[in-house]
């Protein structure tokens, strides 16, 4: 009888090898595990010798799960979500919920919808706790390191459950003192632009601007549009924001109604399995109603 078939594999075993996947790295999955990363790099060890084959492909890059460190973390992660249905189920105040939930979005997305919605919901649940991650990648979703994304996109990928929330709209905007109050191609030529280039090349606003105006260099060139939006107000340029982000500003003026060619949509995204978790499908279903557009 050889290594692999005495060896019983646990559920610490396979909540390890997930951890590992998640984090590609040693200190990573020690962070997520509540140990170092010695403990981690033991463990792992011992764990492919009971096996008797590898598990992780190590490089200078991380650790490379393999075929059947794929499939471990696949089922770690249904043992997961049955853990933590079991837990809730067990809860004293069933009508309470409670827990922690992963939420990746973009810094646009989080200061200027995300986080007003959550506040909402705060004074409900007061036993949720919020992990907020802002970003442009969506590979933390993927990777089951979030439990929702917030994210705009025309086509949401096809592995991950959506409910689309509506249109974003952009438009031309300025300083509402000092900056110019009309917009045509003298103006564009003539007026400094802040735009994201460098961050996001293949941003609607980034695309219209170099189909339009293909002459035009911005001044400034930022990693956000967040930070288009505070440059902006402060007079130092023309850009392109999302109106929703304009909203109830009184430093900014709109130089063009909404501009159909830079119009995406507004996508709330999570796995098939994470989306029955009381806690997850209660900050979802609460996103897709108080998230404001409009």
């Amino acid at each position: 009888m050889n290594a692999a078939t005495q060896y019983k594999l646990g559920a610490p075993d396979v909540e390890l090898v997930l951890a590992l996947v998640r984090a590609n790295t040693l200190a990573g999955a020690g962070e997520r595990l509540g140990v170092d990363a010695s403990t981690v790099f033991r463990s792992l060890q011992r764990i492919e010798k009971g096996l008797g084959q590898r598990l992780f492909e190590r490089s200078r890059t991380g650790y490379q799960p393999l075929e059947l460190a794929q499939v471990l973390a696949t089922h770690g992660e249904q043992l997961e979500v049955q853990l933590e249905s079991a837990r809730s189920a067990a809860q004293a105040s069933p009508e309470q919920v409670s827990g922690s939930v992963r939420i990746t979005t973009t810094d646009t997305l989080l200061h200027g919808l995300v986080a007003p919605a959550l506040k909402l919901l705060q004074p409900a649940h007061p036993l949720l706790s919020y992990e907020l991650h802002a970003g442009n990648e969506l590979a933390s979703l993927t990777r089951r390191d979030a439990d929702i994304a917030v994210r705009a996109t025309r086509r949401p990928p096809q592995h991950l459950v959506g409910k689309h929330v509506g249109p974003i709209r952009m438009a031309l905007f300025a300083a509402k003192k000092g900056g110019p109050k009309r917009f045509d191609a003298d103006v564009a030529a003539a007026a400094h632009w802040v735009a994201p280039d460098d961050a996001l090349p293949d941003h609607p606003s980034v695309v219209w601007r170099k189909r339009h105006f293909p002459k035009v260099a911005p001044r400034y060139r930022v990693n956000s549009i967040l930070t288009v939006t505070e440059m902006v107000g402060q007079g130092m340029g023309i850009g392109l924001l999302p109106v929703f982000l304009a909203r109830g500003r009184n430093d900014l003026v709109a130089l063009t109604d909404a501009l159909d060619e830079c119009q995406t949509e507004l996508w709330l995204l999570t796995h098939t399995e994470s989306r029955h978790l009381r806690r997850v499908s209660t900050v979802f279903s609460h996103l897709a109603k108080h998230i404001a557009l409009a």
